[in-house]
């Protein structure tokens, strides 16, 4: 019937009149199916000559890049100040006439300090800026620096080894905000790979220079030579690392002013600045704001991510804090060589770092083309949790997991018989297991700054608070449980705790996109 009706509806133009394709101009004149597919070919038309969206920043690749490892080698004195110790260990015990689990006790409260700190200096960097807080940590860093050189008893190796641990340690949360100013969930995994191995140069020179150092010229040199190139570290800041904090500096592209600006935008002037102001509204400094990082682990799925990724750190640094006394009992090592040792640690973690990086970001391109063949995108497509909030980050960041978690079972294992072997084979081990745990802590890191882009210090910050926390309680207990049961039935504990806890990654990876939606959905309606 509808078919009968069509011929009456499509009117016949009068007669000495040449007929041409219409577009309807009023509800009296219907529209035909000619005009509708041309108005739709309009419509795209229009579509295709609108101009591209504007770039999240205007940093290109090779400028976020360098921004990245201005950040990483900031960042590096956290681990570096950490490493850098563990051979002088056992010279420190002697010196200062304390036993060696009172030596190793030092290593807990830097950890204790280096957990907690970041959660407040990564809430004032998400209010503040990041300069501002980079440079000044970096001066609370060099004062406790050289305040640790002319140090001559216990408790004023603690008080400043604390101290040391506030400065250096908001060096990471801060460094990881900076590459969630300026980088997308696309991108972000082989920088946040690249940070976290530029970062683990030192764990693996660290000790090497430590063992140097103690061996020839005393412990405390370790805190000269720390002042010295933290001292050039700080230069670097302040004369090449502008504002990134999106509410201070947009998109790269507001002109920045006072301490936000660096020394090389006086000289040369900012590329790109314009007279814009940033789009995103700027946060007020409030008591609120510094705690409210421990709020992240309410929720369910970054609480899961943590809890896991701090029991595998936890592992790890019980495993390095313990090398020095069981190298020196096992092989009769002196500093020197027992720093040594630690290349195969630093060299694991740079590994680790670099390689998971770059495994994110083809996993996150596979997940991508995935998800647009799922829901009929083009391949070609680029696809993130911002622009899809329901597009599976998690999925893609972890897809990889669980051959990484077993390799680090396995290592951890069989780490406590090796000792009874060739030294070569605990030190191939100690790189196995650093490898696949910094392979842990980057992903973690990405996904945490994947979650809250927005306030990607403070996330961080919580990572590391939780990691530290938990890894310095381990660290205090691993010697007397060594002591206890024997290293061998020690780290096979350790490695059962690791997987019988393995299964969290699969709760995640189940429920963890719906616990996303839902957070999403309660904030846009408590904002809207």
């Amino acid at each position: 019937m509808s078919s009968e009706k069509t011929p009456s509806i499509q009117a016949t133009p009068m007669e000495g009149i040449k007929s041409e394709p219409q577009t309807p101009s009023s509800p009296d004149q219907p529209a035909t199916s000619q005009t509708i597919t041309e108005k739709a070919d309009e419509s795209k038309d229009v579509e295709s000559q609108a101009p591209p969206p504007p770039p999240y920043h205007v940093f290109n690749h090779a400028r976020k890049r360098q921004m990245v490892y201005i950040v990483s080698v900031a960042a590096l004195f956290s681990p570096l100040s950490s490493n850098i110790y563990f051979p002088a260990l056992g010279r420190i015990s002697r010196d200062l006439d304390v036993s060696m689990s009172l030596a190793t006790l030092t290593i807990t409260v830097y950890m204790i300090v280096q957990g907690i700190a970041p959660s407040f200096w990564g809430s004032f960097s998400d209010a503040i800026g990041r300069r501002p807080v980079f440079i000044g940590t970096f001066i609370v860093y060099l004062i406790a620096n050289i305040c640790l050189g002319v140090s001559n008893n216990y408790p004023m190796l603690m008080v400043f080894r604390a101290l040391q641990a506030a400065g250096s340690s908001a060096t990471i949360s801060i460094g990881a905000g900076v590459i969630g100013d300026i980088t997308t969930s696309a991108e972000r995994g082989g920088l946040v790979g690249a940070f976290g191995g530029v970062r683990q140069l030192g764990q693996a020179l660290g000790p090497v220079f430590g063992g140097i150092l103690t061996q020839y010229l005393g412990y405390r040199s370790i805190f000269w030579g720390l002042t010295i190139v933290g001292g050039m570290s700080l230069m670097t800041i302040i004369f090449f690392l502008p504002e990134t904090l999106r509410t201070i500096a947009g998109d790269g592209t507001v002109r920045l002013t006072g301490i936000h600006e660096p020394v090389i935008y006086m000289i040369n002037g900012q590329p790109g600045a314009k007279d814009s102001h940033p789009e995103v509204r700027k946060r007020s400094v409030s008591l609120s704001i510094i705690f409210s990082p421990l709020r992240f682990l309410t929720e369910k799925d970054v609480f899961i991510t943590l809890f896991f990724g701090s029991i595998v750190y936890t592992v790890w640094s019980m495993v390095t804090s313990s090398t020095t006394a069981l190298f020196q009992e096992t092989y009769g090592m002196n500093d020197l060589e027992v720093g040594l040792t630690f290349l195969s640690n630093g060299t694991g973690c740079m590994a680790g770092s670099f390689l998971t990086g770059r495994l994110m970001d083809f996993n996150h391109r596979k997940t991508e083309k995935e998800y647009s063949v799922q829901h009929g995108y083009p391949t070609s497509q680029r696809i993130n949790s911002k622009s899809h909030p329901d597009f599976p980050i998690e999925y893609a960041r972890m897809r990889n997991t669980w051959w990484i978690i077993a390799l680090n079972v396995a290592s951890t294992a069989a780490y406590g018989f090796s000792l009874r072997t060739h030294m070569a084979v605990p030190i191939i081990l100690q790189f196995m297991t650093a490898f696949t745990a910094t392979s842990v802590f980057s992903i973690n890191s990405a996904l945490v700054i994947d979650l809250y882009p927005g306030a990607s210090a403070s996330a961080t910050a919580v990572n590391n608070l939780m990691r530290c926390l938990v890894g310095a309680a381990g660290v205090a207990v691993v010697q007397p449980i060594i002591d206890a049961l024997t290293a061998e039935w020690t780290f096979l504990m350790l490695a059962g705790i690791t997987a019988v806890l393995s299964p969290l990654l699969l709760i995640e990876l189940k429920w963890g996109v719906g616990w996303r939606l839902q957070r999403a959905e309660k904030m846009k309606k408590l904002n809207g």
